[in-house]
């Protein structure tokens, strides 16, 4: 039997409170695409993709108007392109993230992942060559996002393979300078990469996954922040209660537009991810959350521990709300992409140390962090290695997006547009970690990996 009193809180989320799904993301298997002919490659890649998701964006659409709920984006995610280039050379692989700029942006879509590489455990050729395309692929494309995963808990952490990112990632900023770096802000290193995450810059098409699936991400901030003002003085318990209800009936509406739009578009329904996803935008942001849990502002101390009651909850009222639950599932904290983040970061209220205690209880990890242009890329390598650790010691997916925004400082600020907001430069300890960086190789698994 429908509530009343349930329609009409639902309304109020979408209209007072900014509760959206945030993206219905579609995976796309490439393996079937392989060719020895870079041509044939890519005509191969840009019909299926073309085919597959063509109506991608019109079936998300007509759901917003029939339910209407907002429904911010509308992506897709591809087999990791190391494994579908081969034996090509690193002209072919920008020559594929060209094709599939011009798929995504043929089909309408916001942003188009699977530029990425597993490199846990070793590099192959054809991992090599994509990490060296990087730099020149998102310079030369808007829409495409790459992702690398550098660490496991099974396999330990791929030394090499971090200090390479450190240096990527500073060729990257320095090739998409004229537009603030924000090359940077479509590249994701991961521990622990999920295969089945709807959320870019690390979404891809996991080699595990179907031919094709539909995955959503929901969001939500304002919805729980509204309602944590509502209770008032309660305790932390009945907060954590509040808190898990409200996930509840945030999933439940991920849950019905994720099976609508797997039913519409014929492709089976492979996950709703339960991640709080913020905006730059007043009002949908997590950081205020914590605020209205207690603290002063967002980066005090408590804050990790907020957090981690904050992220818990989430799940656990998420995963009673949906089928299936994957991707990150928790509580986002990127730093230009949240109002709360982006004030607190400008007051020097958030500094790197805390962001990075945060990374161990919630979600991703150290995201959308613009650092100064000069900082070298051995300290960008240390922050890799520091973030990656917490995620392979803790089990748990942990990632590094930093911007090092060339021609900035301290102080300054850069501005990315849309959902990738702004973000205030922050500092970085610049003592060097180059002598430990270079010694390479692989941080042995911990012991706790063995569970045969």
């Amino acid at each position: 039997m429908i509530n009343t009193a349930d329609v009409l809180e639902t309304i109020n989320m979408i209209r007072q409170e900014n509760l959206d799904i945030r993206t219905i993301t579609m995976g796309i298997s490439l393996l079937d695409c392989v060719s020895e002919d870079p041509k044939r490659l890519c005509d191969n890649i840009y019909n299926k993709i073309t085919k597959k998701a063509a109506r991608l964006v019109e079936t998300g659409g007509e759901i917003e108007k029939e339910y209407g709920i907002p429904i911010v984006n509308k992506r897709i995610s591809v087999t990791p392109v190391s494994l579908v280039g081969g034996a090509h050379g690193e002209e072919t692989y920008v020559e594929i993230a060209k094709t599939l700029d011009r798929a995504a942006k043929n089909l309408g879509v916001n942003f188009i992942g699977g530029f990425s590489a597993l490199v846990e455990k070793g590099f192959t050729e054809s991992s090599r060559r994509l990490i060296a395309a990087i730099p020149a692929a998102l310079s030369e494309s808007d829409l495409v996002c790459s992702s690398v995963n550098v660490a496991s808990t099974k396999a330990g952490v791929n030394m090499d393979a971090v200090r390479l990112m450190g240096r990527t990632i500073k060729e990257t900023a320095e090739k998409t300078k004229d537009r603030g770096s924000i090359g940077c802000a479509k590249l994701v290193v991961f521990a622990n990469v999920p295969q089945d995450n709807p959320f870019m810059a690390g979404a891809f098409h996991g080699i595990g996954e179907p031919e094709c699936a539909i995955n959503v991400g929901v969001s939500g901030p304002g919805v729980v922040s509204s309602a944590i003002k509502r209770a008032g003085d309660c305790d932390l318990s009945a907060l954590a209660e509040l808190i898990k209800r409200t996930a509840f009936k945030i999933t439940r509406v991920g849950q019905l537009v994720a099976g609508e739009a797997a039913k519409r578009l014929d492709v089976p329904f492979g996950i709703v991810d339960l991640s709080l996803a913020p905006t730059p935008a007043v009002g949908d942001s997590v950081a205020r959350i914590l605020e209205e849990m207690g603290l002063e502002v967002c980066g005090a101390h408590g804050t990790t521990a907020a957090l981690a009651m904050l992220n818990d909850a989430v799940k656990k009222g998420g995963v009673m709300a949906s089928s299936h639950v994957g991707g990150l599932s928790g509580a986002f904290i990127p730093v230009s992409e949240d109002e709360g983040m982006i004030a607190a970061a400008a007051a020097g209220s958030l500094s790197i140390e805390k962001l990075e205690a945060m990374t161990a209880v919630c979600s991703v990890g150290l995201d959308m962090i613009a650092v100064p242009g000069d900082t070298p890329a051995d300290v960008i390598a240390g922050v890799i290695a520091d973030e990656i650790s917490i995620g392979v010691a803790n089990t748990k997916t942990t990632a590094v997006r930093l911007i090092p925004a060339w021609g900035k400082k301290e102080g300054d600020s850069v501005s990315f547009g849309g959902l990738l907001g702004y973000a205030p430069v922050i500092k970085l300890n610049t003592a060097s970690p180059a002598k430990f960086i270079a010694r390479g190789g692989r941080i042995p698994a911990p012991i706790h990996s063995l569970k045969n």
